[in-house]
């Protein structure tokens, strides 16, 4: 760490010289890659991957978009040809929903978290609840890599028992949390209820979900300083918060050894500056290279450099997605899903998942109509009836089984007819 208070001196490298290492020997570097990974080869197989230099020459290569890569690992389980074999051994393999398999790339902090953290103002010797899922899913093991590169002692508390995570903070007095935003006011809030507020925590790094300004402002005056970062478990963090003199900027400060591009949503081609457009990510890495990754998040990008210092590409933050897919609690609800829901419940018709917040906190309700046809149907608008109950119970065992997150169930007479899946009333702004 540097004196200045940088996570080292990457960060307030001139543009030229970021570019010059992001892109010095990346032909030679790819040509390697694709020795290694056949999915990779064949997917470039059709266009010159030489001469690649700088930005405007990355552009001859093709946008590698979520479902082709799962399309990939159905055909050649487990990563469809993207990983060399020689990033197995010894390494921890994930799956997160969609399903898409990522292996953990063999490095110290392998997902680059230590330097958002760092930015965070969270230091060596710091005491980290990190409330993470470390199930399946690489979210836990993203910043607990991160904090213990950096010093950190960590407590793998992961998602749910909260009566345990409340007994387990008040024993260990941790000072940071690490998790979801709203998970840290479910802590706060159960821990209160007991008549026992928790007052130890005095700085979180949150992530997987939208972090609202009144979120914020609530945590604050609680003495919690919060600060997040935008982070896939494909890429890791791309993206974090930083701060000067204790004033935080707005927009987030790109990751080093990442190239970010923002394009037109579902196109190759890149935005005007500063339009909002689609997140597209090269990671060039040995053990895992994801080139052009569409992550299917949208932002835009801060022409102006940051106050801070960091000389690294802005951007505004998590602006929405690209595609219906949504995040909720941290989990991703993609309609796939949905669509698995309808197929086990053969009375549903039509369907929409409506997302919007209560108390700070995320609500899902999923509304249906149910086929004429059907002599055993769900009758819209009589939620008493005992039928109806059961049925509508079936239908919420379902949604939570195939998203992992509980909603309720309502059917309605008609849906509009517009495409919608997911509608998401989220108030990203002002809420």
């Amino acid at each position: 760490m540097m004196a200045n208070g940088y996570f080292d001196d990457l960060e307030c490298q001139s543009s030229q010289q970021r570019e010059q290492t992001l892109f010095a020997g990346f032909t030679e570097r790819l040509s390697k890659c694709m020795e290694q990974c056949p999915g990779l080869r064949e997917h470039l197989a059709e266009v010159d991957t030489q001469g690649i230099t700088d930005r405007s020459t990355l552009k001859q290569l093709p946008v590698l978009r979520k479902a082709e890569l799962m399309k990939a690992q159905q055909a050649d389980p487990p990563f469809g040809g993207f990983v060399p074999r020689h990033a197995l051994h010894g390494a921890r393999v994930f799956v997160s929903p969609g399903p898409v398999w990522e292996p953990q790339i063999s490095s110290p902090d392998p997902w680059q978290a230590a330097r958002a953290l760092h930015a965070a103002g969270i230091v060596a010797g710091d005491r980290v609840h990190n409330a993470f899922s470390y199930h399946m899913t690489p979210g836990g093991f993203i910043l607990d890599e991160g904090a213990r590169a950096l010093g950190c002692s960590v407590l793998p508390a992961g998602v749910g028992n909260t009566d345990m995570q409340v007994a387990a903070i008040r024993h260990w007095q941790p000072s940071v949390y690490t998790g979801t935003p709203d998970y840290l006011q479910t802590l706060l809030d159960h821990a209160s209820d007991t008549g026992e507020p928790l007052t130890c925590f005095k700085k979180a790094l949150v992530s997987g979900g939208a972090l609202f300004p009144a979120m914020r402002e609530q945590y604050q005056d609680a003495g919690i300083r919060v600060r997040q970062c935008y982070a896939t478990a494909d890429l890791g963090v791309i993206a974090y918060e930083s701060e000067s003199n204790g004033i935080l900027h707005p927009g987030m400060i790109v990751n080093e050894n990442l190239i970010v591009e923002i394009l037109v949503p579902g196109t190759a081609s890149p935005v005007s500056k500063g339009e909002v457009g689609e997140i597209v990510v090269t990671r060039l890495h040995s053990d895992y290279p994801l080139l052009r990754f569409a992550t299917g998040d949208l932002s835009a990008e801060i022409i102006e450099p940051s106050p801070c210092g960091r000389t690294g590409m802005r951007l505004k933050g998590w602006m929405g997605r690209a595609d219906q897919r949504a995040k909720v609690r941290g989990m991703f609800v993609d309609p796939q899903q949905l669509a698995s829901l309808a197929k086990a419940h053969p009375q549903i018709d039509r369907w929409r998942l409506i997302i919007s917040r209560s108390s700070n906190k995320d609500v899902m309700s999923l509304q249906l109509t149910v086929k004429e046809s059907q002599g055993d149907q769900i009758p819209a608008g009589q939620s008493q009836h005992p039928d109806q109950a059961s049925r509508l119970r079936a239908v919420a065992e379902t949604l939570q089984q195939v998203t992992g997150l509980k909603g309720d169930v309502q059917v309605v007479d008609a849906l509009p007819d517009d495409g919608l899946v997911i509608d998401d009333q989220r108030d990203y702004e002002n809420s």
